[in-house]
């Protein structure tokens, strides 16, 4: 299941890199000024080529983790420095390594730029080793530690409410993280009931015999999944996300969309799924429902704002929305189109917040009402923006497109009402991403509107990487996808091997089920068993 090779320093190079970074800035002279941007961007660069190498040496005919370090940590409890990557981390990490020196090009701070580029450092280290650990511990580490940075980057270089909304951010997710604490002690302790030995939080190990009784499991789920829910955020734990973007400075907001949503959708896979396929199963419902629920409430919300940068913030609980979806369709085809929503989502919502940030510093205002008619003085912030809102929308040739038809076919496939539901939200998206750009960029162009500025040749460079994934992605999603299909088909291997052999204890237990009932469900929880009718 782990593969360890001669390039496993990558692992702790993609981690350590910032942090190193954020320790080279925190000792600077603070006279230093001209020097913490270039200093942040050198590290951060650093670390996204670091990450586009480990692409290029990744296996994609391996299902398993590479580049896999196993150290013993806190021996005495079982905690070890455990990380690896496979198909399903891959780009979320070569996302992590892309998006943060683009936001720190992107934005800069109004003041203090030293904390502040020396807070983005940490929250690249810390989501990157998120999205690499294989230790409940360590995960639960790195999960807790990104949202240190993230508090102090809205509450101290936010806008007029950014204190409420740095507070609300933070114990939200506090709340989530304690109830997962409680579900990966008890995760241990029964394991290593249930099987004997010492105590482990491996989750390979815990994963292949858990040890654990369905009951429990599914409380333990339950656990895990709040937390996520809130890190997505799912409807209706969401309330703090349109306050935490609009609040945040734009390089928060990029990065808050781009990197931090996923973890949540990715510890649904990695320590949701993977670790109770049962309890995934018996919850599938509930989380189809709360899936769908966001696409629709996500698009609904974002056609009432005024806001340009609240519009894409509930833009994104509805395009989350589509990601779990995908997730629990508990397909191959629907968790290949989350996962590649979840990459695409991090481009070009990132990139619709940086544009948001252009518009913001030519005009100070974000309420729609009073902009009108920039392509007229910024025709080239207007082409950018119309290619980034059709990706957006899921205009097919564009990156947006695979991934919602895919997550679309894994939902048909099993869960066949919540599919038509949700294909209102693309409906709704093409209706309130347009319309905002059709009263933002045409019409009259009065007062400032008609003399801004339109976009330098150093942004537009900023943005290019952006408008190429945008593109290429489109075009070409087997570059994701067959990197990712090893690691998703095992996992959906593992769900059916754990469910089948549940129902075949149940059938011992109990006898076969009643001739009426026998199979009215009938293997709705993967892509083999060919979901319903």
């Amino acid at each position: 299941m782990i593969a360890s090779n001669s390039l496993n320093w990558l692992v702790p190079a993609l981690i350590g890199v910032p942090f190193v970074g954020a320790l080279v800035l925190a000792v600077m002279p603070a006279r230093r000024i001209e020097l913490f941007r270039p200093v942040a961007l050198l590290f951060s660069a650093t670390t996204g080529i670091l990450a586009i190498y480990l692409l290029t040496q990744f296996n994609g005919d391996e299902a398993g983790f590479q580049f896999a370090v196993e150290q013993p940590w806190v021996e005495e409890i079982g905690i070890s420095l455990t990380f690896g990557v496979d198909g399903i981390s891959l780009f979320l990490i070569v996302l992590t390594g892309l998006i943060f020196p683009i936001a720190m090009l992107g934005a800069t701070p109004h003041h203090d730029p030293k904390p502040y580029y020396a807070w983005l450092c940490v929250l690249m280290g810390a989501s990157m080793g998120v999205f690499m650990a294989l230790d409940l511990v360590l995960f639960f580490v790195f999960f807790e530690l990104v949202l240190v940075p993230m508090y102090f980057l809205i509450g101290l270089w936010g806008y007029a409410e950014r204190t409420t909304a740095a507070t609300k951010f933070f114990l939200y997710t506090m709340f989530g993280s304690a109830l997962m604490l409680v579900g990966l002690v008890a995760t241990a302790v029964l394991h290593q009931r249930g099987v004997g030995g010492e105590l482990t939080f491996n989750l390979l190990e815990i994963a292949n015999d858990p040890g654990i009784s369905n009951v429990a499991a599914r409380v333990i789920f339950v656990a895990f999944a709040v937390a996520f829910a809130i890190k997505v955020p799912l409807v209706p734990l969401h309330t703090w996300l349109p306050d935490a973007h609009t609040q945040a400075p734009t390089a928060g907001s990029v990065i808050l969309a781009a990197v931090m949503l996923k973890l949540g959708t990715y510890g649904f896979l990695r320590f949701g799924i993977y670790l109770f396929p049962e309890a995934a199963v018996w919850a599938k419902p509930v989380l189809l429902t709360m899936a769908v629920l966001g696409i629709t409430y996500g698009a609904i919300a974002a056609t009432m704002q005024t806001d340009l940068k609240r519009l894409v913030a509930y833009s994104s609980i509805a395009h989350l929305g589509f990601v779990v979806l995908g997730l629990f369709s508990l397909t191959v085809v629907g968790i290949e189109g989350g996962i590649l929503i979840m990459v695409n989502h991090g481009i070009t919502t990132g990139a619709l917040f940086l544009l948001v940030g252009m518009v913001y510093e030519r005009r100070h205002t974000r309420e729609i009402s009073q902009l009108s008619g920039l392509q007229k003085s910024a025709p080239l912030l207007a082409a950018v923006m119309t290619i980034v809102v059709l990706a957006s929308v899921g205009l097919p040739g564009l990156n947006g497109f695979p991934g919602e038809l895919l997550a679309l076919l894994g939902a048909f496939q099993t869960s066949r009402v919540w599919g038509i539901i949700a294909v209102t939200g693309v409906i709704l998206a093409a209706l309130y991403l347009l319309w905002a750009y059709q009263r933002t960029f045409h019409g009259p162009a009065t007062g400032e509107n008609a003399k801004i500025p339109d976009m330098r040749p150093s942004e537009f460079l900023v943005m290019a990487p952006l408008l190429v994934l945008i593109v290429v992605l489109g075009l070409f999603p087997g570059l994701m996808l067959d990197r990712m299909e090893p690691s998703v088909k095992a996992l959906i291997d593992h769900v059916d091997e754990s469910v089948d052999g549940f129902e075949q204890s149940v059938y011992e237990f109990v006898g076969p089920a009643p001739a009426s009932t026998s199979g009215a469900e009938g293997g709705g929880h993967s892509g083999s068993s060919g979901g319903e009718g």
